[in-house]
């Protein structure tokens, strides 16, 4: 499996400038082959990873998995 290492911030900094989704992104990025994406912080250390899956069908129910506990997580903090 390949690896792909990501800072962090200047990812999500780009995604606000460019005004695109990470799953966007992500999207681009399958070909077929499941890739692990390491997010990594200014110092390099891993801060999270996921696993690319190789269609665009598993990213979609990613997304989807990913929306829901994101919500539950902010329902949680109020």
């Amino acid at each position: 499996m390949k690896k792909i290492e990501i800072k962090a911030e200047q990812f999500f900094d780009l995604l606000k400038l460019k005004d695109v989704s990470m799953w966007e992104i992500f999207s681009q990025m399958i070909d077929g082959e499941e890739k692990e994406i390491i997010f990594i912080d200014h110092e390099n250390k891993i801060l999270f990873n996921y696993i690319l899956p190789g269609n665009q069908e598993k990213l979609e129910t990613d997304r989807k998995e990913f929306s829901k506990q994101f919500s539950e997580k902010l329902a949680n903090i109020n």
